[in-house]
């Protein structure tokens, strides 16, 4: 098959007009290749065990985790599930050894001023950790967006 330059059959004279047939062999090949990936991997998409799962009544639990959240203003002082009324050290730790005692312990949020030295948030992650809860999360403020080309 030739695409362009002489023609055989017209003594060495330059063909006329170029070829518009579209050579489909190529095509065929990627298609058949990706026909047989997919024939091979098929049935390791749709591979599944059969069980017969016992059937129970039951309370279904919920979706959000029972959360506790602890703030730390500027000034140092602690704040409990965001109640105004500020508390004390000793009484932060005796709240969070009572929320490590239940059978699932929450989920704590410390919520910290950017001025608030490290300290104070490091020492009320150690208090949370020894008191059992093992989940703690750090509540930060989204940056703004700006506007592209200011």
């Amino acid at each position: 098959m030739s695409f362009g330059g002489l023609d055989p059959g017209t003594a060495g004279r330059p063909r006329a007009a170029p070829m518009s047939e579209i050579n489909m062999t190529p095509l065929i090949d990627v298609m058949l290749v990706l026909l047989v990936i997919f024939i091979l991997t098929a049935p390791l998409l749709t591979h599944a065990i059969r069980l017969d799962l016992p059937r129970v009544a039951g309370v279904s639990t919920p979706d959000t985790p029972n959360t506790l959240t602890v703030a730390i203003d500027a000034d140092g002082q602690f704040y409990w599930n965001d109640q105004p009324t500020p508390i004390s050290e000793s009484d932060l730790n005796t709240r969070l050894m009572a929320a490590g005692r239940v059978s699932t312990p929450p989920e704590l949020h410390v919520r910290a001023d950017q001025a608030v030295r490290y300290r104070a948030v490091a020492e009320v992650m150690a208090a949370a950790n020894q008191a059992g809860l093992s989940r703690i999360g750090l509540v930060t403020a989204p940056k703004p967006v700006r506007a592209p080309g200011k």
